[in-house]
């Protein structure tokens, strides 16, 4: 599932090609490493389009090296967050791959509440809207994680 397209199916390698495509050049641009851990780590997020758990990119990573372990995922995904590689989606505690990296934005996702799938939105309108009211009520926004739960077409079906 790519989240940018709402609940569409399409071809994951391609999309895993350009994830990386771009992280290199991001990584390049901003004069910093995008290691070959950072970058089997963010392949393993794209893998599938849904929310992965860190401790399920441990366990893919121990099939391809036993002595994998559980900081060296947390550093790179904290490496990938940092960048706007990825997103976290704390009410899963899971990860997901960010479709434009290249752009500073602030996200809101709807979560199946079955399937666990998620797609990605990126509308300003309602960045907007949060900032306005938290002015008036004199709040300051640190951090905006918008998460919409509900059910997908696939699960409504």
């Amino acid at each position: 599932m790519q989240h940018s397209q709402a609940f569409q199916t399409h071809n994951h390698n391609t999309c895993i090609n350009s994830a990386i495509v771009k992280a290199q050049h991001l990584c390049e641009q901003q004069n910093v490493r995008f290691t070959p851990i950072r970058q089997r780590v963010l392949e393993l997020v794209w893998a599938n389009h849904a929310p992965i758990l860190a401790y399920d990119i441990l366990k893919e990573l121990r099939l391809e090296k036993a002595n994998a372990e559980a900081p060296t995922v947390y550093r790179a995904l904290e490496f990938l967050l940092d960048n706007g590689l990825i997103h976290k989606i704390e009410s899963l505690n899971a990860y997901m791959g960010c479709n434009h990296p290249e752009q500073a934005h602030v996200s809101q996702f709807l979560i199946c509440t079955v399937c666990q799938q998620v797609a990605e939105l990126d509308n300003p309108k309602i960045k907007q809207v949060i900032e306005q009211q938290a002015l008036k009520t004199g709040f300051e926004i640190s951090e905006q994680t918008i998460e919409i739960k509900g059910v997908c077409p696939q699960c409504q079906a």
